[in-house]
């Protein structure tokens, strides 16, 4: 019985961290914008892309786009070196319902075309 009591406390101990990795605090639909990249933070639990965006009038704002653990993302081929400080690049996120300056990255198109994460158009 005592093996029992082990296998179902794991299994209830690992709900949390499954319900942690939910995208509600983004916007379902996603919004591009053009940046040079600040820092690419390739750190856990979440990496983070700091983007610097200049809008219309000028003005040069910093935005954090999250991403996924170092891990993840080095198993799809991605590493500190593929988001370089100054690289040019369209990002496509979800952004954060709060209203931050912050996203969920989804994807990126350098200027010399290559792509990084998802891209539809």
């Amino acid at each position: 019985m005592k093996p029992l009591r082990v296998v179902l406390f794991v299994m209830l101990a690992a709900v949390p961290v499954l319900a942690h990795h939910g995208g509600s605090g983004y916007e379902e639909k996603t919004e591009s914008f053009v940046g040079t990249v600040k820092q690419f933070q390739f750190t856990n639990p979440h990496s983070w892309i700091q983007v610097d965006v200049t809008d219309p009038t000028g003005k040069v704002t910093e935005w954090s786009f999250e991403w996924g653990s170092p891990n993840s993302l080095a198993r799809d081929g991605v590493h500190p070196s593929t988001f370089p400080a100054g690289a040019k690049a369209t990002f496509h996120v979800h952004l954060a319902k709060s209203g931050v300056k912050a996203g969920l990255f989804e994807g990126a198109k350098f200027e010399d075309g290559t792509i990084v994460g998802k891209w539809d158009n």
